[in-house]
């Protein structure tokens, strides 16, 4: 059996190494001429790194990656904490570290993995302008005139998805009023300004931003997100600039200040947001990651939800009678899930920014006295995302 995979990103990848894992041929179909991706870091909770084992490159990620002590919850301008969780009791808790990498470093390591397992399956420098089916095989059309059948077709190209378009039609994003900055530093450069070797999400009047550290502790990446209404491009690529984004954080803690000041470039992208989509799958074609289930970057499970996606597409495929069912249980197996993620990190936008002073001491103050009297409490409340294991 193959699967074509159109998109050769991290859940295209991931996909892939979960095909061949349970016995299908794979061929994956990227527009890009070389892999990669702009330097940012992303979160691989404990629920990804279950699927990081299963493939055999957890040990590989945890090198690249950098283990931070724990989670943080800290106000933006004076930096006090309100909230603090042990990673490491993420760990013993949910049976996997919490990581932090750059997502360059991630695709080479499944791309590495891919080359060493599958020849000659991934095609660069090809787009994919739609799909065709019939009973017995899918396939993606190429912008050369070819196409590359398979069993199956899945759309892993991402939130623009041509696949995902053909199949349901012309969408209508909502802008969400947030703008978001993106930026990474050596840490050499912060001097005693670097952030904490843990994941810290810093709280402010219509913004936050999030600081933790990659490659062992040499980088430092900064994520912030800024309400305004101005400025609408949902591009990944396109960068803005120094002034503006230390405007943005103006009065912050020297931690965020002097990060902004000795970043070397800025990328910005606005903030749209989905619901969840009645259905993703037709006949032999169905969607993962962001085709499918989008999600803003307030629960830091984008990456880490196609990771699943990937594994659980191919574990249905190969345990069921049949494309339909299998596609269909593929679908019913992650729709409740991806929607709860995208619910919550919705939620999440709207908590990490009050604006007054009865919003935060009614948000925030319950926060800091369940921590002090409850430490793990975090995970109780994260126990069905970060406990789930989709290789059980």
């Amino acid at each position: 059996m193959k699967a074509v995979i159109a998109g050769g990103g991290i859940g295209g990848l991931n996909a892939a190494l979960c095909f061949h894992k349970l016995g299908w041929d794979v061929e994956i179909c990227e527009q890009a001429a070389e892999l990669g991706e702009v330097g940012a870091g992303i979160q691989i909770s404990p629920n990804g790194m279950k699927v990081m084992r299963a493939l055999g490159i957890d040990g590989q990620i945890e090198a690249a990656g950098f283990r931070p002590r724990a989670t943080q919850f800290r106000m933006g301008q004076s930096g006090q904490p309100i909230f603090t969780a042990s990673t490491a009791e993420y760990e013993a808790t949910f049976g996997a570290p919490y990581l932090h990498i750059h997502r360059a470093d991630l695709l080479d390591i499944l791309k590495e993995a891919l080359a060493d397992r599958i020849s000659g399956g991934i095609r660069t420098g090809v787009t994919v302008t739609g799909y065709g089916q019939n009973k017995d095989e899918a396939w993606a059309f190429l912008a050369d005139g070819s196409k590359v059948a398979g069993d199956v077709l899945v759309g892993a190209d991402g939130i623009r998805s041509v696949i995902r378009s053909q199949m349901i039609g012309a969408e209508a994003p909502v802008f969400t009023g947030n703008v978001a900055w993106r930026a990474v530093v050596p840490v050499e450069k912060l001097g005693r300004n670097a952030p904490l070797p843990v994941s810290s999400a810093w709280f402010g009047e219509g913004k936050h931003a999030v600081t933790y550290l990659l490659r062992g502790g040499k980088l430092a990446n900064f994520v912030g997100v800024v309400e305004r209404d101005d400025w609408k491009n949902e591009s990944w690529t396109e960068q803005g600039s120094r002034a503006d984004a230390l405007a943005d954080f103006a009065g912050w803690h020297p931690t965020i200040t002097t990060l902004l000041e000795q970043a070397d470039s800025f990328y910005r992208w606005a903030l749209f947001d989905r619901a969840p989509l009645n259905q993703w799958v037709d006949g032999r074609v169905t969607l993962l990651g962001d085709a499918c289930h989008p999600m803003l970057p307030f629960m830091a499970q984008g990456a880490v939800q196609a990771i699943e996606d990937g594994y659980v597409l191919a574990r249905c495929l190969a345990k069921k009678e049949g494309i339909d069912a299998a596609l269909s249980a593929y679908f019913e197996a992650r729709h409740d899930r991806t929607a709860k993620v995208q619910a919550a990190a919705r939620t999440n936008m709207e908590m990490f920014h009050q604006r007054t002073a009865r919003g935060k001491l009614t948000t925030y103050g319950p926060m800091w006295l369940a921590n002090k009297i409850k430490p793990d409490l975090a995970n109780q409340k994260l126990a069905w995302l970060y406990g789930h294991d989709v290789t059980a």
